[in-house]
């Protein structure tokens, strides 16, 4: 547990200093840093889907989830929802101010990949339950802390104080698959793993494709496209097949 405690610590630091340097950097300097993080995010996106699509046990599941997902997301409107409330939260409508669009990008560049996801299931499955700093079971989860320190600092200096929201989201995204893990004993199912990396992967890649102005895929609708694979395993599991 001490991997994710770190994991999340870094990003309280990473969003302070970002937040607090934010004032002190010009406009066209917030705009590089933005369109360099939209890049990213396509990078990380492409990146986390296409070797996984390679594994994947049934190369549909990504389609069907994404589209059920957004089915469900449309029909709640969820990206209305955050429109609104970011509307109250800050006063105008540019994409630097739109925090709550960023605390979901970060949450997604945070808790989608490998790293987190593995990380706190091989922590919990260790001899010392993960607790021990040189554990080398806690490697993913401190590989992980020194990316997103980088990644929230540069978020937190585009959307600001917003970005803090993330740390306590990753905490209990970890401490999920921690738990599932200590008291099960054998953790998620490395295909559920492969399917949530593809998902993860398409959403971070929309997310890219926003903050760049490429197209907005309404991402938020989309989110709950990564429940889909979940369900579908704990049905496979349920019925034994």
């Amino acid at each position: 547990m001490l991997g994710t405690i770190i994991n999340t610590v870094t990003i309280v630091a990473g969003s302070a200093f970002g937040a607090l340097v934010r004032t002190g950097i010009g406009e066209k300097y917030k705009k590089t840093l933005f369109d360099g993080l939209g890049l990213c995010c396509i990078v990380l996106g492409v990146n986390a889907s296409l070797p996984n699509m390679q594994k994947s046990e049934f190369p549909v599941l990504f389609i069907l989830s994404l589209s059920i997902g957004g089915l469900i997301g449309t029909k709640l409107d969820l990206a209305g929802r955050v429109e609104r409330l970011n509307a109250r939260i800050s006063a105008g409508g540019s994409r630097g101010n739109n925090g709550i669009q960023g605390l979901v990008t970060g949450c997604l560049l945070y808790c989608i990949g490998t790293f987190s996801i593995v990380g706190p299931v091989l922590s919990a499955l260790s001899p010392t339950k993960g607790w021990a700093f040189n554990e080398s079971a806690n490697t993913f989860l401190y590989t992980n802390a020194t990316l997103d320190f980088v990644s929230s600092a540069v978020l937190a200096a585009s959307y600001g104080w917003v970005m803090l929201l993330a740390a306590p989201i990753l905490f209990c995204w970890q401490g999920m698959f921690y738990a599932t893990a200590y008291l099960c004993g054998n953790g998620m199912p490395e295909a559920m793993q492969v399917e949530l990396s593809i998902v993860g992967g398409v959403l971070i890649l929309s997310s890219g494709l926003g903050i760049l102005g490429i197209k907005d895929c309404k991402t938020i609708n989309l989110l709950p496209s990564l429940f889909v694979p979940v369900l579908f395993y704990l049905f496979r599991i349920f019925c034994g097949f």
